[in-house]
């Protein structure tokens, strides 16, 4: 099962695409780089740490 990528920051409501530099918690709460640094990285819903999501794509295979 993968993350859910959401496209809007859930404090500032901002567009966040697919490629877009977001932050989640385990919870997949979403936020972009700018609230994320306001809120200590820290998740206001769970009080979990804020870490930055992946971006789509396809990974390298060795």
């Amino acid at each position: 099962m993968g993350l859910e990528m959401r496209n809007e920051c859930e404090k500032c409501h901002a567009g966040l695409k697919d490629d877009s530099l977001a932050y989640i918690c385990t919870h997949e709460c979403t936020f972009c780089a700018d609230c994320t640094e306001s809120m200590n990285n820290v998740c206001p819903n769970c009080g979990g740490e804020l870490v930055r999501r992946p971006k789509k794509g396809k990974a390298a295979v060795s």
